[in-house]
């Protein structure tokens, strides 16, 4: 897969994660869901985002369902949500799904964070964590 650049355009809607009634992902609707966004002549695909149920998957979880919607999605580029509460495990996430194909990460700030200088800190420790040649996304 093409890393994003700096210059990318378009639209890479924030895919939600399908779950049964018991909890558990439902992967047929990962792959009818990215046909969608394919059918759709969507930019990119992002998946795993903070503000929904990303933050409440295992990382075992994370990675299966990033996995999974980056092989379907073939050339289109994925974005895969990699916020947590620690850089340690965004760094793992990071590391394992740019090892699959994706294109970049998308990173939220905690919302403990109420200055600029703060946010910019903590993006600074966030790509130092990542990598730098990690492409991301800043995620509100």
């Amino acid at each position: 897969m093409t890393a994003l650049t700096a210059d990318a355009r378009g639209v890479y809607p924030i895919a939600p994660t399908p779950f049964f009634d018991d909890g558990r992902i439902d992967t047929a609707s990962i792959d009818r869901l990215t046909d969608f966004y394919l059918g759709c002549d969507a930019t990119g695909i992002t998946v795993l985002g903070q503000l929904g149920e990303a933050p409440k998957l295992e990382h075992e979880e994370s990675l299966a369902v990033a996995t999974q919607m980056i092989r379907r999605a073939g050339h289109l580029p994925v974005v895969v949500g990699v916020s947590a509460p620690g850089f340690a495990a965004m760094r793992a996430l990071t590391r394992e799904v740019m090892d699959r194909g994706a294109a970049g990460v998308m990173i939220a700030p905690p919302n403990s964070l109420r200055t600029d200088d703060q946010i910019v800190g903590y993006y600074q420790q966030a790509v130092e964590s990542i990598g730098a040649d990690v492409p991301f996304v800043l995620q509100d």
